[in-house]
């Protein structure tokens, strides 16, 4: 693959541009670039344009930002990006002194002998150094959503924040409240999908950027529960996403080797909006607990009994959030049926016979009524379930784990389409056979012949007609 920043080299050689922010800071740590911002002092669309002919077929170019004329080549295959914008404020020094961090605001003239780093900030230092600092007094007023890139920067760098910088974020925090949601939720993303995800969000909280971005987050602080936690509805809540980091990094310690790699092959698995399931699980723990404290019941002395409803609640009120971060309605969905459904799996303990043995019937209703979550929420549950850790913990911890480790399996196979029954008979076959209209009742029956086939209760045509018949006249008395 030709590197880009080799492109632009050999696209702009002799003109008046330099490579600016990441692309610079990345090489200096020695990562792969492939994201590279360009600013020319001339016409953006006539360099891109170049660029795009120099990086040969398949390249795309394209505007990317009318106000600001950004333009954006992408090159054969997705494998890299180049955006390139006007210089700002007559000079390249000028230009830097606009940007956010000056671990971003950092320049390297393109071509050929252009010159060396354009540093008027230090942020080589700073980098070598591992500190975010703002460039100047003013970088957050210019632009509040940088409060939240403070944090999302630190985390993904693994960044300490200046005192200075810090003290100036937390002043513009509450500006956040003005900036669009989908600008706030590109930067959440990241921080979500972050290796050091736990660092980020404590490093919102200190910035008072959290109460901005996700206030139902910050409302969980101090909300007590009953005397099956140990911890508040934060700590819980940030101790289940513990949980979940520790199943997606070693699945099989929690749920049997036998399904690590499927488990691990589902988590990667793209979901929606650049996220993968993986960080849909994330959002899940995050969130699942969210409607917590506007469903607490008090008992007679003001101690907590419980959180009825705070399933269905909390589904509407994760919609909501991310309603108002404008996320698609796949992810909306998505973390919407975690929460809805995230007690399920504990309701599963009360179906075991005495002998211990989950019917099967109980299982597909399980099944079809988390789908196309149940992985995903069989993990949720486990992940809450670790992390409650109150009166009797280590026995209703040990029964959780031994259901979750047989549903999990199940739940796998399940989205495989290995153990999903295939009707016996079509709908307009027993209809006819019935002697009744389409409609509900006929969808009711449908569905029991089903549960019952997975059960293996029936096993051939003749057999679900001698069902449904039963189930459409069933015996008097």
């Amino acid at each position: 693959m030709i590197e880009p920043r080799r492109v632009v080299d050999a696209a702009l050689d002799g003109e008046r541009a330099w490579v600016v922010g990441g692309a610079v800071r990345d090489a200096l740590l020695g990562h792969a670039v492939l994201d590279v911002d360009v600013v020319v002092d001339g016409d953006p669309a006539a360099a891109a344009l170049a660029v795009a002919r120099a990086s040969g077929r398949g390249t795309a170019r394209f505007a990317l930002s009318d106000a600001f004329e950004t333009w954006r080549v992408v090159g054969p295959g997705h494998a890299w990006q180049v955006d390139v914008t006007p210089l700002r404020g007559g000079g390249i020094e000028a230009d830097l002194a606009l940007r956010d961090l000056t671990v971003n605001a950092m320049a390297e003239p393109v071509g050929e002998g252009g010159g060396g780093l354009v540093d008027p900030t230090g942020g080589r230092a700073d980098l070598e150094a591992r500190i975010a600092r703002a460039v100047s007094d003013r970088s957050f007023a210019e632009d509040p959503l940088r409060t939240l890139r403070v944090a999302r920067f630190a985390c993904e760098l693994e960044l300490a924040v200046d005192p200075h910088t810090a003290q100036l974020a937390r002043a513009h925090a509450p500006e956040l409240d003005r900036i669009a949601g989908e600008r706030i939720f590109a930067e959440l993303k990241r921080v979500i999908a972050a290796p050091r995800i736990r660092a980020g969000l404590a490093l919102m909280d200190e910035l008072d950027v959290m109460a901005h971005v996700l206030p139902e987050l910050s409302a969980l602080r101090g909300v007590e529960q009953n005397r099956y936690h140990h911890a508040d509805v934060l700590d819980h809540t940030l101790e289940v996403l513990d949980s979940a980091l520790a199943l997606e990094a070693d699945p099989g310690a929690a749920l049997g080797l036998e399904h690590a790699d499927a488990i691990r092959a589902l988590l990667a698995e793209p979901l929606a909006d650049g996220l993968t399931r993986r960080d849909g699980l994330r959002l899940g723990a995050l969130l699942h607990d969210s409607a917590k404290p506007q469903t607490r019941a008090v008992g007679e002395h003001g101690e907590t009994l419980g959180f009825p409803r705070h399933d269905v609640e909390g589904e509407r009120l994760v919609r909501s959030i991310l309603t108002r971060l404008k996320a698609s309605e796949r992810l909306r969905g998505h973390v919407g049926a975690l929460t809805r459904h995230h007690l399920r799996l504990g309701f599963l303990l009360h179906d075991r016979d005495a002998d211990g043995i989950l019917p099967r019937r109980a299982l597909y209703r399980y099944l079809t009524t988390t789908e196309p979550v149940e992985v995903d929420v069989t993990l949720l549950s486990v992940a809450d379930r670790l992390a409650t850790r109150g009166h009797k913990a280590d026995e209703s911890i040990a029964r959780h784990m031994v259901l979750a480790r047989e549903v999990v399996g199940e739940a796998l196979r399940w989205r495989a389409g290995e153990t999903r029954p295939a009707p016996l008979l079509r709908g307009d076959e027993l209809a006819r056979e019935l002697g009744i209209d389409p409609g509900p009742e006929l969808g009711r029956l449908l569905a029991e012949l089903a549960e019952a086939r997975f059960a293996g209760e029936i096993r051939d045509r003749q057999e679900a007609l001698a069902a449904a018949r039963a189930l459409l006249d069933p015996p008097a008395g």
